[in-house]
């Protein structure tokens, strides 16, 4: 997303369990968060599949990848069939597993150019909306282009889909002002309805990486709301009687550091929530004299200030506000 004593020591502890309700997971380490860029985590119904997207630190070149879980133990990733070749990234399945969306730069017809995006003059690879959907065999099959307005200026990211098919997702459009704001794109019997821009607040603070409870009923996600301890912490915003989204919350304990935290994903059991970081180990001088290898070892782990896969445990907040399952 090799090893010091420390990190390893660290690995060790947390790999499989939570030990308390703050206390952070780092997801596989050296096998699914390593030294690279890894973020944007989609489970399986089972719990036991895990798709996400690895990249370079310059995140120009992304891919997505998927790991199996056996026996304890998370597997060896592997470039899914329908990744690869294009700027892939972002995967987010939908709550029954049959379908997994992500975006990308592929031209949605073939034969097309690649998409392409335009900020601040700068010209950069876009993305559409895609999905995959399961066949009968367990496989999936090609991707389907997700026709609709949501695709407009070709920068939509992280979407996260509802029960009823609704897509979250964020994006810079017309009413987002100068940052990034949060969407949803309603699904119609037509189709998915221009998208709507969640309102948590004013468009001053920049809100990203949606991830949606499947029965909307609370909402996490990435930014900056006057209080974060790094340049972007991980909120949650619930919804109210009325319908309307309350003020959003800083989420409590180990989630949020004095590191980027970003792309949050609710995992598939009570409490659960994924979230990329890259919070790294301390360093405190003197260190142990470093030979090449062990140098070697430290500056290429998952503690090295790439971003990797975490998992906190979030059900105290969630019980707080009425929601126990």
């Amino acid at each position: 997303m090799q090893f010091n004593p420390f990190a390893l020591a660290l690995a060790v502890s947390v790999v499989f369990s939570v030990s308390d309700a703050n206390a952070g997971e780092l997801v596989g380490p050296g096998v699914i968060s390593t030294g690279l860029q890894e973020t944007s985590a989609a489970v399986s119904p089972d719990g036991n599949t895990l798709y996400f997207m690895r990249s370079d630190f310059a995140e120009k070149d992304d891919t997505i990848l998927v790991s199996h879980r056996r026996e304890g133990r998370w597997s060896t990733p592997e470039v899914v069939a329908f990744s690869g070749e294009w700027h892939d990234s972002e995967p987010a399945m939908a709550p029954d597993g049959k379908r997994l969306y992500f975006v990308s730069n592929r031209p949605a017809h073939p034969g097309e150019a690649p998409v392409t995006a335009e900020m601040g003059g700068q010209h950069f690879p876009g993305s559409h909306l895609w999905y995959v959907e399961q066949q009968a065999d367990g496989c999936w099959g090609r991707p389907v282009h997700v026709d609709g307005s949501h695709n407009d200026g070709a920068m939509i990211y992280n979407p996260s889909v509802a029960a009823n098919g609704d897509i979250y997702f964020s994006a810079h459009r017309e009413d987002s002002g100068k940052l990034y704001q949060i969407y949803v794109a309603r699904r119609t019997t037509a189709g998915y309805a221009a998208p709507q821009r969640v309102d948590l607040g004013d468009t001053d603070h920049n809100r990203m990486d949606p991830s949606v409870d499947p029965e909307q009923r609370y909402l996490v996600y990435a930014g900056n709301e006057g209080d974060s301890l790094g340049s972007a912490d991980i909120y949650i915003a619930f919804r109210q009687s009325d319908g309307r989204w309350g003020k959003p919350i800083h989420l409590p304990g180990e989630v949020n550091s004095a590191s980027l935290e970003n792309a949050p994903s609710i995992g598939r059991r009570f409490g659960e929530l994924y979230v990329s970081s890259n919070r790294e180990d301390d360093t405190h001088f003197p260190k142990p004299k470093d030979v090449l290898s062990s140098l070697q070892q430290r500056l290429e782990g998952p503690l090295n200030g790439s971003r990797n896969l975490w998992l906190f445990d979030i059900s105290d907040v969630l019980k707080e506000h009425g929601i126990e399952h």
